[in-house]
């Protein structure tokens, strides 16, 4: 999920015809939404089974490392760009912020985080 909409659908979407920045931008919030909101049911998912199953410490210390950025995208990042964005909707035209670069670049180490817990896992298995 995260490579198909952080690094496929957002980018993408701002290219098709007739996509302007504010459609763009309200189509973008909606899909992040969704997948927030998925990525958070998923990880509390995975944090009950980590915590039932007593898996080895090289996979629960992933996991914790996945929870934690997702928190710091959710609770630090997310709040900074959808202010920006707000601006941008309401016909602002706010300068370029950095949020975006530290957005991508959580997405990024979470899908190192997710590669590498599932090659444990499939190591382990």
């Amino acid at each position: 999920m995260v490579l198909a909409i952080s690094f496929l659908e957002a980018p993408l979407k701002f290219r098709a015809p007739g996509v302007t920045t504010v459609i763009g931008l309200g189509i973008g919030r909606l899909v992040f939404r969704a997948l927030n909101v998925a990525e958070l049911v998923l990880a509390v998912a995975v944090i009950v089974g980590v915590v039932l199953a007593g898996v080895p410490a090289a996979q629960a210390v992933l996991v914790a490392v996945l929870v934690v950025l997702l928190v710091v995208q959710l609770a630090i990042v997310r709040p900074v760009l959808n202010r920006r964005s707000d601006r941008v909707l309401a016909g602002d035209d706010p300068p370029r912020s950095r949020a975006h670069l530290a957005y991508i670049a959580l997405e990024g180490a979470k899908v190192v985080a997710l590669v590498w817990l599932g090659v444990l896992l499939l190591v382990a298995a």
